[in-house]
């Protein structure tokens, strides 16, 4: 798992220029955290862990103060979650992940990014089986076995437990990211999460070069300009 989520970190590393709309990308994601799960990060651990990742990388304290503000009212926007999967430049998978107030131009935006870059779009399932659905919580800690001891004794199902220079990095099901969360807080107390976020690992790589290269990132580039595309993933390596 380690890995595959080190070539999903230099993946996304290659394309991070052009994600410009990372302000609008939090807003929504911490609007809807908040709608759904209350106002405080402190009892919405969802909620805390995007406004820690969103100071990462450096969104101002205006825009999560907004999201969180117009979360507070009865109304407001109605965001859905839209997942679309299909196959990429030289055979690779890819998942992209949406929040949309209009699902029907959301799946006309994405579908004109597979259509005009060669891809190709499938229905739900088509290649998300071939991914991990995996919670990945890092943190700077020493001893493996303590953390190990302390998920395993709140029932927590542990992918995989990874210590690298003095930093703990834990894989689980995606399934388990609030209880595994919740028992490393109640271990640690205050613990700064260096990774906090869930994602889709790929369960091995598919190997592009030349022509498809220059047309996936065509085609990443197209989706990271789309307002309602919050995450791709995909198994290309290149």
């Amino acid at each position: 798992m380690g890995r595959a989520y080190q070539n999903r970190k230099v993946s996304m590393a290659k394309t991070a220029d052009a994600k410009t709309k990372v302000y609008s990308k939090y807003g929504r994601e911490i609007y809807m955290a908040a709608k759904s799960g209350g106002i405080d990060p402190s009892g919405n651990l969802a909620l805390r862990g995007l406004i820690d990742r969103a100071k990462k990388d450096q969104v101002p304290s205006h825009v999560i103060d907004k999201a969180i503000d117009k979360a507070k009212g009865a109304g407001g926007e109605d965001f859905t979650p839209a997942r679309y999967e299909g196959y990429g430049p030289g055979g690779c998978m890819v998942i992209v992940d949406c929040l949309t107030d209009n699902p029907n131009r959301t799946f006309g935006d994405v579908r004109l990014c597979f259509t005009k870059t060669k891809c190709k779009i499938g229905t739900q399932g088509t290649v998300s089986h071939m991914f991990d659905h995996a919670a990945i919580l890092a943190f700077k800690h020493h001893d493996e076995d303590a953390i190990l001891e302390a998920l395993l004794s709140a029932d927590v199902d542990v992918s995989d437990v990874e210590n690298e220079d003095g930093k703990i990095t834990v894989f689980l099901p995606n399934t388990e990211y609030f209880k595994a969360k919740q028992a490393l807080l109640d271990l640690l107390g205050d613990v700064d999460f260096e990774v906090d976020e869930i994602q889709f690992l790929p369960k091995s790589v598919t190997s592009i070069s030349g022509d498809d290269v220059v047309m996936f990132e065509k085609f990443l580039d197209m989706l990271n300009e789309l307002d309602d595309v919050q995450n791709v993933f995909h198994d290309a390596n290149y």
